[in-house]
Protein backbone atom coordinates (compact mmCIF):
# COMPACT_ATOMS: atom_id res chain seq x y z
CA UNK A 1 0.00 0.00 0.00
CA UNK A 2 1.56 3.24 -1.16
CA UNK A 3 1.16 6.41 0.91
CA UNK A 4 -0.04 9.62 -0.67
CA UNK A 5 2.07 12.68 0.13
CA UNK A 6 -0.75 13.94 2.35
CA UNK A 7 -0.75 10.68 4.33
CA UNK A 8 3.05 10.73 4.46
CA UNK A 9 3.08 14.27 5.89
CA UNK A 10 0.72 13.20 8.65
CA UNK A 11 3.03 10.27 9.45
CA UNK A 12 6.04 12.62 9.44
CA UNK A 13 4.27 14.98 11.84
CA UNK A 14 3.54 12.06 14.20
CA UNK A 15 7.14 10.80 13.98
CA UNK A 16 8.56 14.27 14.70
CA UNK A 17 6.10 14.66 17.57
CA UNK A 18 7.20 11.34 19.09
CA UNK A 19 10.89 12.20 18.75
CA UNK A 20 10.25 15.59 20.37
CA UNK A 21 8.58 13.83 23.32
CA UNK A 22 11.47 11.38 23.67
CA UNK A 23 13.93 14.28 23.71
CA UNK A 24 11.90 16.22 26.27
CA UNK A 25 11.72 13.19 28.57
CA UNK A 26 15.43 12.39 27.98
CA UNK A 27 14.46 8.96 26.69
CA UNK A 28 16.66 6.98 24.34
CA UNK A 29 15.25 6.35 20.89
CA UNK A 30 16.32 5.22 17.47
CA UNK A 31 14.99 7.30 14.57
CA UNK A 32 14.65 4.23 12.34
CA UNK A 33 12.61 2.44 15.00
CA UNK A 34 10.28 5.41 15.40
CA UNK A 35 9.80 5.56 11.63
CA UNK A 36 9.14 1.82 11.41
CA UNK A 37 6.57 2.02 14.24
CA UNK A 38 4.58 4.49 12.17
CA UNK A 39 4.97 3.09 8.64
CA UNK A 40 3.71 -0.18 7.24
CA UNK A 41 6.09 0.06 4.29
CA UNK A 42 9.36 1.88 3.73
CA UNK A 43 8.94 5.34 2.22
CA UNK A 44 11.88 7.42 0.90
CA UNK A 45 9.98 10.71 1.17
CA UNK A 46 9.23 10.10 4.87
CA UNK A 47 12.88 9.23 5.56
CA UNK A 48 14.13 12.26 3.62
CA UNK A 49 11.90 14.71 5.47
CA UNK A 50 12.31 13.22 8.97
CA UNK A 51 16.10 13.10 8.73
CA UNK A 52 16.16 16.48 6.99
CA UNK A 53 14.20 18.12 9.80
CA UNK A 54 16.32 16.46 12.48
CA UNK A 55 19.61 17.32 10.77
CA UNK A 56 18.58 20.96 10.27
CA UNK A 57 16.35 21.48 13.32
CA UNK A 58 18.40 24.23 14.93
CA UNK A 59 18.38 26.31 11.73
CA UNK A 60 14.70 25.54 11.07
CA UNK A 61 13.71 26.50 14.62
CA UNK A 62 15.68 29.74 14.32
CA UNK A 63 13.89 30.65 11.08
CA UNK A 64 10.47 29.81 12.54
CA UNK A 65 11.15 31.84 15.70
CA UNK A 66 12.24 34.81 13.58
CA UNK A 67 8.71 35.08 12.16
CA UNK A 68 6.67 34.35 15.29
CA UNK A 69 5.45 37.59 16.79
CA UNK A 70 5.33 37.61 20.60
CA UNK A 71 5.72 33.82 20.60
CA UNK A 72 8.45 31.23 20.37
CA UNK A 73 8.31 27.73 18.99
CA UNK A 74 8.81 26.18 22.43
CA UNK A 75 5.55 27.77 23.61
CA UNK A 76 3.56 25.90 20.99
CA UNK A 77 2.27 22.37 21.41
CA UNK A 78 4.55 19.65 20.08
CA UNK A 79 2.10 18.82 17.30
CA UNK A 80 2.04 22.44 16.14
CA UNK A 81 5.84 22.66 16.29
CA UNK A 82 6.11 19.44 14.26
CA UNK A 83 3.80 20.85 11.57
CA UNK A 84 5.86 24.05 11.35
CA UNK A 85 9.16 22.18 11.21
CA UNK A 86 7.91 19.79 8.55
CA UNK A 87 6.54 22.58 6.36
CA UNK A 88 9.54 24.86 6.84
CA UNK A 89 11.97 22.09 5.93
CA UNK A 90 9.94 21.09 2.91
CA UNK A 91 9.71 24.69 1.68
CA UNK A 92 13.40 25.44 2.18
CA UNK A 93 15.06 22.17 1.22
CA UNK A 94 12.69 20.08 -0.87
CA UNK A 95 11.30 20.61 -4.37
CA UNK A 96 7.61 20.58 -3.41
CA UNK A 97 5.73 23.65 -4.66
CA UNK A 98 5.35 26.22 -1.87
CA UNK A 99 1.59 26.47 -2.26
CA UNK A 100 1.25 22.70 -1.80
CA UNK A 101 3.41 22.81 1.35
CA UNK A 102 1.36 25.69 2.78
CA UNK A 103 -1.99 24.07 2.00
CA UNK A 104 -0.93 20.71 3.43
CA UNK A 105 0.41 22.31 6.62
CA UNK A 106 -2.82 24.26 7.10
CA UNK A 107 -4.89 21.10 6.59
CA UNK A 108 -2.81 19.26 9.21
CA UNK A 109 -3.18 22.21 11.57
CA UNK A 110 -6.95 22.28 11.05
CA UNK A 111 -7.08 18.59 11.96
CA UNK A 112 -4.77 18.74 15.00
CA UNK A 113 -4.71 22.34 16.29
CA UNK A 114 -7.14 25.02 17.37
CA UNK A 115 -8.16 27.91 15.11
CA UNK A 116 -5.74 30.44 16.63
CA UNK A 117 -2.81 28.12 16.06
CA UNK A 118 -3.95 27.43 12.49
CA UNK A 119 -3.84 31.18 11.83
CA UNK A 120 -0.41 31.44 13.48
CA UNK A 121 1.00 28.56 11.41
CA UNK A 122 -0.42 30.11 8.25
CA UNK A 123 1.08 33.54 9.06
CA UNK A 124 4.52 32.15 9.95
CA UNK A 125 4.72 29.98 6.83
CA UNK A 126 3.60 32.91 4.65
CA UNK A 127 6.43 35.02 6.10
CA UNK A 128 8.97 32.26 5.57
CA UNK A 129 7.81 31.83 1.98
CA UNK A 130 8.03 35.58 1.35
CA UNK A 131 11.34 36.25 3.12
CA UNK A 132 13.58 33.19 3.03
CA UNK A 133 15.54 31.80 0.11
CA UNK A 134 13.52 28.82 -1.07
CA UNK A 135 15.16 25.91 -2.92
CA UNK A 136 17.90 28.10 -4.28
CA UNK A 137 15.45 30.68 -5.72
Amino acid sequence: MKLTRTEAREKIMIILYQIDLYKKEHMEYNVEDVIKENLEIDNKYVHDIVYGVLDNQEKIDSIINKYMEKWTLDRLGKTDASILRLATYEMLYYDTPQLVVLNEAIELAKKYSDDKVVALINAVLDKIRDNEEINGE
